[in-house]
């Protein structure tokens, strides 16, 4: 064929690829254009017009064996996948920050671009011509590269890329074109071919056969000699079937094997590590459509490679009948092993690549199976070797000792010679006791399973095995053999050998998996980089791009050439409707994306053309169910799989948004939506609108919120229905949830509107749970703020306060103003540091404070007045190195004012304290004996301290809901109605002093003690003003009986004594002790009885008391 078409082509697809690499700047654009510049079989001078291509691989392949030169090819690949993503990067529309330089400290750049000869040249054509100290950039006054000129060179630079990849593979479909350029990697043709020529069907008359010429052999050169037919003819048959050898290993003895054999042979796990050599056979070529049958016809017009049957389908196209073909046909019959081969046992024909029989699951080499049926076995029940007799485990196939396989029959049983010197025919011959493979040379090693015979001893060998094999290739000259070594040895060996593989895989899986690399991936990068030391991970990260790039152009390529060939049929799938046919009309491939690709590899395990079909087979799988959900646009589906990355959620997000953009334009119009009317005419649309706007659960619902909004007299909203609505669906229970009357306002509220706190069951409406709670915050006590309508909680009891308030603050934070909640807040703190027992109140002011001190004396931050730590009293000169008791006595014998106040002082001084914040009031406990804590709103009893509750209490036995509080018997409440000669005799009955004159020795007419009083609305504190009568110390009755009863309480004298038969009986009742009187029991006995057992109940425990 001449150059001119070919070089016509070129530049055409050249013209085109060019075309779309300077527009987009994506290598993925032109994958499939480079495949067919790389594919036009020209010569490298005329194909590469700006790159020297074959001095820059004369250059970069030195080497002097085939290995060295294809490690050099590969850093020379490598070297020119960087220069190709320059190219690309300065193509690109988005060009790089800093694409005008190119520095040659990069260790990328270094390790490959700088590491071949001639990278710099190709950064030369690329523009950058300024030379630098660090490295390469494009001169000062170019704003932006020539990109036609760099789309130019990096489409050469990618094509000769791709040559030398499929080189180095042995997959170049014009490899003679290389070998004056690098003669170690072109290999010599192995078939004799002879080529007819197809005359079109036009030029046939009739019914007149084909007449097929048969092309001229090639002749003897002068210069060249004819090779010994003998070494040609060991080198080029395969040893065990006798067919065309395809590859050498030269660790078993150099041994030819063709291929199916070889997969068969290194089957063994001895043998699997054994490295064979391709370098001195020729692949038989594949078809250039299916990649699967062999060549049988080679057409020059359309330069295509085809099977028998490709060629059929592609030249049944009206414009490619007259096309020139020219059959191929192999000098030799193929070999036995891979024709089909028939099962001994159920004579079924299986397929040549198949191991077992589809039919009967035997293996390949079993024997016929006898007559007699064996009785059935479970899968899971243990196993007997019919070769070996060795019990294997019901999960295993392979038996664990001669790996046959478990439904192998028991071969054949070596004929047993009459003596060692017999060498009849069936002496040369023996049959191998493991894998049933017929030996017929004289080896004691069977030359496929390579087990031992099991004769060792000699006894039954024939003669020659006795004796020292010669070499089969040369007779001449011996080759000693070593003693085969035991099969335990070997098996060991084995072993040793498979779990120093386990491990050196797990460490190269632990290794990916700290670069973020699978399993699956360092799985399927070994089985392509295996025969290099490359390490899998940095393959994937250098190489596994353009691989994945590579199968995407071979798809697109493959896709294409079926869809202009044929008008319906596809590579991996089943005849398709025409409309889901794609573009073939347009000439366009089918758009993949390396995500789809990587997961086909991955799937296919690294094989690169099964990982084609598979791309193929999933796009067609992902196309049909586009396709059946509505998507009948082709060009659309494949771009937005492609964008997608194969992933079906994402294409039908980018295929149905263009279909959902006018209703999102609708969505967000600046237009109001118009408010439902429950008397609209259209009932539906209202019912669907309800449920398109509140997520109501169904229908009925929705006419149940127009039926309540229909009814006569309805003042609650929408919103305030459809909340009722969602809580149920009885319409009584619904009017219950819409009709609450507030307890304050005693407005109607609908329940969702309402408030409630969580110690009571009362509940208000929203504005009047604000009011109150701010009300109570700005102008109330903390404890003042209890549920407005029932005033829950108990706020004198700790642990009900605590977790109120703890709930408070959660209800008020979203009803109140942030000013009022700040204040809110403060309280707390306030009344939380009271519990601190190092808090005090200040005796001159109301502040208090913490003191962290030791000292009695202590100052008040606030008015800055000192006074006492322990008993709360102006701080004098006199109380320094003086307890409080031993300076209270120093005032009563030595201040003049202290001594004129008489006991009026002393009931003022030991006045009222709170029990519950410790603050001290000057004031008498006479009069009313429930007291209210101005600083904590505490409620105490001011004679015993014990709290006042205004609820039910937590004592046992109690019933009484209303005020009240439980006093011991020697408490004020209690002795304030004895007359004082009576508590003057419970003091002299325990030998007590107490005063009955004034302390100056006057007596005056009015008592002058200080008291509380209520003048004018406001609480004053002013003299008692009482007559006082004589003996009684110049007080009036009522404080002095108080007097007498803070001497009582202060000694802990029980009045218990002094009671009368009815006095302690009302006190035993309160105590809850028996009063039951016995039949005929004295009333002396009766009542000494009972003061027996009142007086076992102790006193008060918190009345004030001597220490």
């Amino acid at each position: 064929m001449s150059s001119s078409p070919l070089l016509f082509q070129m530049e055409e697809v050249r013209r085109r690829a060019q075309s779309l690499l300077s527009s987009s700047g994506s290598a993925q654009d032109v994958k499939s254009q480079v495949h067919t510049m790389a594919g036009i079989p020209l010569p490298l001078s005329e194909k590469y017009r700006l790159l020297a291509a074959e001095t820059m691989m004369r250059e970069n392949t030195a080497g002097r064996n085939r290995s060295e030169v294809l490690e050099s090819l590969s850093r020379l690949v490598k070297a020119l996948s960087i220069l190709e993503k320059y190219g690309c990067n300065l193509t690109c529309p988005a060009r790089p920050r800093y694409w005008r330089s190119v520095k040659h400290n990069n260790p990328v750049f270094r390790t490959t671009v700088d590491a071949i000869k001639g990278g710099r040249r190709v950064l030369y054509l690329y523009g950058y011509t300024n030379q630098q100290t660090d490295g390469l950039s494009f001169p000062d006054d170019v704003t932006k590269p020539d990109t036609d000129k760099v789309a130019a060179v990096t489409l050469e630079v990618m094509t000769l890329r791709l040559e030398i990849d499929m080189l180095i593979k042995g997959t170049h479909p014009h490899q003679d074109a290389f070998k004056d350029v690098v003669p170690l990697t072109t290999q010599e043709e192995s078939l004799a071919l002879d080529a007819v020529v197809i005359v079109p069907r036009e030029e046939l008359h009739g019914d007149t056969p084909q007449v097929l010429s048969p092309s001229p052999k090639p002749s003897q050169g002068p210069g060249q000699t004819q090779k010994p037919s003998t070494a040609s003819a060991a080198a080029s048959e395969c040893n065990l079937c006798g067919g065309p050898a395809t590859l050498l290993c030269p660790s078993c003895n150099s041994q030819a094997f063709c291929d199916a054999c070889d997969d068969l042979f290194h089957r063994h796990p001895s043998r699997t590590n054994h490295k064979r050599d391709r370098g001195q056979y020729t692949k038989q070529e594949a078809c250039s459509i299916c990649g699967l049958s062999a060549v049988h016809s080679l057409c020059s017009t359309c330069d295509q490679r085809l099977c028998l049957k490709c060629d059929r389908l592609f030249h049944s196209h009206p414009d490619r009948k007259g096309h020139n073909r020219t059959v191929i046909t192999p000098a030799k019959t193929s070999s036995p092993s891979l024709s089909p081969w028939e099962c001994a046992h159920c004579t079924t024909v299986n397929e040549t690549r198949a191991v077992l029989c589809s039919t009967c699951e035997r293996p390949r080499l079993a024997t016929a199976a006898s007559t007699a049926q064996e009785a059935p076995t479970s899968p899971n029940t243990e196993w007997q070797c019919k070769s070996c007799t060795v019990v294997n485990q019901g999960s295993s196939v392979l038996c664990e000792v001669c790996e046959r396989p478990r439904l192998a029959t028991r071969p054949p049983a070596t004929p047993v010679l009459s003596g060692p010197g017999s060498l009849s025919d069936a002496g040369t011959k023996w049959t191998c006791q493991f894998c049933t493979y017929v030996n017929t040379r004289p080896v004691t090693v069977c030359e496929i399973c390579g087990l031992a015979c099991k004769d060792t001893a000699g006894v039954s060998l024939p003669q020659s095995l006795l004796q020292a094999p010669a070499s089969w290739k040369d007779p001449a000259q011996p080759v000693a053999r070593s003693q085969p070594k035991p099969r335990l040895t070997l098996e060991l060996q084995r072993q040793e050998r498979m779990k120093e593989d386990g491990l050196s895989l797990i460490h190269q899986i632990r290794e990916a998996e700290k670069r973020g690399v699978s399993p699956e991936e360092v799985y399927a990068a070994l089985c392509v980089c295996s025969s290099s030391n490359v390490n899998p991970c940095d393959w994937l990260t250098s190489e596994l791009p353009h691989l994945l790039d590579e199968i995407c152009a071979m798809a697109a390529s493959v896709q294409l050439n079926y869809k202009s060939g044929d008008s319906g049929t596809q590579p991996v799938a089943e005849r398709e409707e025409p409309e889901q046919l794609g573009p073939a009309a347009s000439g366009e491939g089918v758009k993949l994306s390396r995500a789809e690709a990587k997961l086909a590899w991955l799937a296919a395990g690294g094989d690169t053309e099964r990982a084609v079909r598979q791309l193929l087979r999933d796009r067609q799988v992902k196309m049909r169910e586009l396709h059946s959900l509505g998507f009948r646009d082709v060009a659309q589906c494949e771009e937005a799989l492609r964008l997608s990355g194969g992933e079906m959620k994402g294409a039908l997000s980018l295929l149905q948004r263009p279909l959902l953009e006018p209703f999102h334009q609708r969505i967000w119009v600046d237009q109001p939506e118009p408010p439902i009317d429950p008397k609209h005419p259209d009932k539906q649309r209202m019912c669907r609108r309800l449920l398109a706007l509140y997520d109501l659960p169904s229908w009925g619902r929705c006419e149940l919120i127009l039926s309540l909004l229909q009814e006569p007299g309805v003042t609650y909203s929408l919103e305030d229905v459809v909340q009722a609505v969602k809580e149920s669906h009885d319409k009584d229970f619904i009017r219950r949830l819409l009709n609450n009357n507030c307890p304050i306002c005693l407005c109607v509220f609908p329940r969702s509107k309402m408030q409630s706190l969580t110690s009571c069951q009362c509940s208000v409406c929203h504005e009047c749970f604000s009011q109150h709670f701010t009300i109570a915050v700005r102008d109330k006590h903390i404890r003042d703020m209890v549920c407005p309508v029932c005033s829950e909680p108990d706020i004198n009891d700790p642990e009900k306060l605590d977790s109120y308030f703890s709930t408070l603050d959660i209800q008020l934070r979203d009803c109140l103003e942030p000013d009022v909640y700040e204040l809110f807040h403060k309280k707390l703190t306030e009344h939380a540091l009271m519990k601190d027992p190092k808090f005090l109140w200040c005796c001159h002011c109301t502040s208090g404070f913490i003191n962290d001190g030791d000292q009695l004396k202590v100052t008040c931050p606030s008015c800055r007045k000192s006074f006492c730590a322990q008993c709360k009293k102006p701080w004098e000169p006199q109380h320094q190195d003086l307890s409080c008791e031993q300076f209270q006595q120093w005032k009563r014998d030595n201040d003049p004012d202290y001594q004129r106040q008489g006991l009026a002082g002393y009931l003022r001084d030991n006045g009222i304290t709170c029990p519950h914040c410790r603050f001290q009031y000057a004031l008498t406990k006479g009069g009313c004996m429930h007291f209210n804590c101005s600083q904590c709103r505490y409620q105490f009893c001011s004679g015993c301290n014990n709290p006042y509750h205004k609820t039910a209490c937590k004592t046992a036995q109690c019933s009484y809901s209303g005020l009240h509080a439980h006093h011991p018997r020697d408490c004020l409440f209690y002795l304030r109605d004895w007359e004082p000669p009576r508590l003057q005799a419970l003091l002299e009955r325990n030998g007590m002093v107490f005063n009955t004159d004034a302390s100056n020795g006057t007596q005056t007419d009015t008592c002058g003690v200080m008291e509380q009083k209520d003048e004018g609305g406001q609480q004053m504190d002013s003299p008692c003003g009482i007559q006082t009568q004589p003996g009684q110390a110049g007080l009036c009755e009522k404080h002095y009986r108080e007097y007498l009863v803070s001497l009582i309480n202060a000694h802990s004298l029980d009045p218990a004594p002094l009671y009368d038969l009815h006095d302690l009986v009302r006190a035993c009742e309160r105590y809850q002790v028996d009063t039951q009187r016995g039949d005929g029991e004295d009333e002396s006995v009766y009542h000494a009885r009972l003061l027996k057992k009142l007086m076992e109940v102790p006193l008060g425990e918190k009345v004030p008391r001597i220490k």
